[in-house]
């Protein structure tokens, strides 16, 4: 399967910087990928935001130790899961009708590195390459749960069912653990619902989080509870992704 051709670049302007002794410039960065500066500037801002990159006060551009694998996973690792991965949300997408997405963790937030649209007319949109909360989307509470993720920031409100208090998330969370995925009931966009669900690498740590997410139209609180337990069927599916 061919390489998203925005985190086929990520990766390897990621390591033209992790090469380079001192911060690049733009230019240099630009005819690295031989793409024009807009657009090399457009990647560089995602990646500072993921926490991948930092920008100088000379506008010059570094890595950070984040790409670093003894900090967690390189995105060399996450291209990996996606590729893997991304015909389990084709089937996703087929058995439910409804849109499905893979996120990664990124300091207090999610990163959607893939997705798969509903054929529906009414459906759910996080382009790739947008970053979410930790703490009021389905995919971010995974996290939380099953991984590695203590810290959400401050819990910014963004509907009325947002959880704003600490111990309300953590029995959230608990109730994530115990269900065996993760779910958002209009938490961070009024009208849509998600059930997600933990990627583990072969070592037992979770590298990803993949959901399936649409209108309440179509997805009552039973639905919700439905497309969690399916995608825990597909636990054994997602825990076959890597090899090492």
């Amino acid at each position: 399967m061919r390489l998203l051709q925005s985190l086929n670049r990520g990766l390897e302007t990621l390591d033209y910087l992790t090469q380079q002794s001192e911060p690049s410039r733009l230019t240099d960065i630009a005819t690295h990928l031989n793409v024009d500066k807009s657009n090399a500037s457009h990647l560089l801002r995602t990646l500072v935001a993921a926490g991948y990159a930092e920008q100088t006060d000379g506008r010059r551009y570094s890595a950070t130790t984040k790409v670093q694998p003894r900090r967690g996973h390189d995105l060399e690792d996450i291209i990996e899961c996606r590729e893997s991965l991304h015909d389990t949300l084709v089937e996703l997408v087929q058995v439910t009708n409804e849109c499905a997405h893979m996120a990664v963790q990124v300091g207090t937030r999610v990163w959607y590195v893939d997705k798969v649209a509903s054929p529906l007319p009414l459906k759910v949109d996080h382009p790739i390459g947008s970053l979410a909360p930790l703490h009021c989307t389905a995919l971010g509470k995974a996290f939380l749960a099953f991984g590695s993720a203590s810290d959400c920031g401050r819990l910014e409100v963004f509907t009325p069912k947002t959880i704003t208090r600490q111990p309300a998330l953590e029995a959230e969370i608990e109730a994530s653990r115990r269900r065996g995925y993760a779910q958002d009931d209009e938490e961070f966009s009024s009208g849509i619902r998600c059930a997600a669900v933990p990627v583990f690498t072969a070592s037992g740590e979770m590298i990803a989080a993949i959901g399936v997410s649409g209108p309440t139209a179509r997805i009552s609180m039973e639905r919700l509870t439905e497309l969690g337990a399916l995608l825990i069927n597909y636990s054994s599916t997602l825990s076959n992704w890597s090899k090492a």
